[in-house]
């Protein structure tokens, strides 16, 4: 899972073509790293249609806000550049988030 931060989210998300799927995520939040693990399990079956990415929010407020995810966790899906799709809160749990990605690729 890539790793990016306010400097690479515009190239690595906002320019990047095709589907990807941006965990937003906070040192502070439990739930957050709780749901990693299934994050990186999805990313294993379909890491090849959609690129997998993470941002901790600690570091990234004003691109959070400006991305409107007012909650953690939240895992959106963007595709050449647009948010078409997320899950948040207690919607962000695996089963959800697959269901995401299924309806795209």
């Amino acid at each position: 899972m890539l790793a990016i931060d306010k400097d690479t989210f515009e190239a690595e998300v906002l320019q990047a073509e095709g589907y990807v799927l941006v965990d937003f995520w906070s040192d502070g939040c439990e739930p957050c790293k709780a749901l990693m693990p299934d994050i990186e399990v999805l990313e294993e079956q379909y890491g090849q249609q959609v690129k997998f990415t993470k941002l901790n929010t600690t570091q990234a407020r004003r691109l959070a806000i400006k991305e409107k995810v007012l909650g953690l966790p939240t895992i959106c899906i963007y595709k050449d550049g647009a948010k078409i799709d997320e899950v948040t809160k207690e919607d962000a749990n695996k089963a959800n988030i697959e269901a995401m990605i299924k309806k795209y690729v």
